[in-house]
């Protein structure tokens, strides 16, 4: 717990999904008082789920605030009129949807809000695999690619924040004529690497293809490029990879040696050359990363 947490608080936790919500009540992963999953439908209605679930729970206990990790892109410039929002989002119907406002509306506490990968990147940093890191990238794999960051205990924000999903990368037609599947730049990682783009590829579901399928190697090189040009940026300690595509027991191997072949020495640290299994990993919370974040953001907006 950071000076900036109050002992003794309980805080809610919303992973804010273009699939499903994670609403979670706790403290952190070995304090999870309630938890409830639904799927993702029309603004309003996803919103006034987790409201219920919340205030159903303060009639016995108060909240101290609410963290939400949200898909995005979402404006996280806390003096924008569009704060809080959800922004240019592909996923039908929930572009420019105030989530902070409404949950605001229902709640006279703090609502601490960011994407679903920088929260699930504090998670990991704090309880996870990322432990005694100063720099730590999360990033997830499926329905979209995003990608998180932790840098010296803050969440790396700017201009926005990271769309690491989006990275151009090098794209060999000849190897791989796939356009790519993302509705704003094609080929971008995200057209070549996310769940849809390898459905749209080999014609099946990725939970579908078996283990030595060819997509495997060509997916390993894809996150393996853009996993290069991140340890190039930003010199991460530990980079975690998350979301269902990376459920594929596989994968994380051929990523890690793709890794060590692309950067071809170059990087000349222990952890890459000689402990890559250590380096490039899978999350030390499981699919939970992203609700536990939301709680650890809730954590961090209470002041002492």
């Amino acid at each position: 717990m950071t000076s900036k947490e109050r002992s003794g608080a309980v805080y809610g936790g919303i992973e804010a999904g273009g699939t499903k919500w994670v609403c979670a009540i706790g403290t952190g992963p070995d304090d999870v008082r309630a938890e409830m999953r639904f799927a993702t439908t029309a603004p309003d209605e996803t919103i006034a789920r987790a409201v219920a679930f919340f205030r159903d729970y303060q009639r016995t206990e108060v909240l101290a605030a609410i963290g939400v990790g949200s898909f995005g892109p979402v404006d996280l410039a806390l003096h924008s009129p569009t704060y809080g929002f959800i922004t240019s989002t592909p996923k039908s119907g929930w572009m420019n949807t105030d989530v902070v406002g409404g949950l605001q509306k229902a709640f006279a506490i703090p609502i601490a809000f960011d994407t679903d990968v920088n929260a699930a990147a504090l998670a990991e940093y704090r309880w996870g695999a990322a432990q005694g890191c100063d720099i730590a990238i999360y990033m997830t794999i499926g329905t979209g690619i995003g990608g998180g960051a932790v840098v010296n205990n803050s969440l790396l924000h700017g201009l926005l924040h990271p769309e690491m999903g989006h990275m151009r990368l090098p794209h060999d037609m000849e190897r791989d004529p796939f356009p790519g599947a993302c509705p704003f730049h094609g080929d971008c990682l995200e057209g070549l690497a996310s769940g849809p783009a390898l459905a749209q590829r080999w014609g099946q579901p990725a939970e579908q293809l078996p283990a030595d399928h060819p997509a495997w190697p060509l997916q390993a090189h894809y996150l393996a490029l853009a996993l290069v040009n991140l340890i190039c940026i930003l010199s991460p300690q530990r980079i975690v990879l998350g979301g269902g595509v990376m459920d594929q027991p596989q994968l994380i191997g051929l990523v890690q040696r793709e890794v060590q072949q692309t950067l071809n020495g170059y990087i000349r640290a222990l952890a890459i050359l000689d402990d890559i299994a250590r380096y490039i990993v899978t999350p030390g919370l499981g699919n939970r990363a992203g609700v536990l974040g939301a709680i650890a953001l809730a954590a961090r907006a209470i002041s002492v």
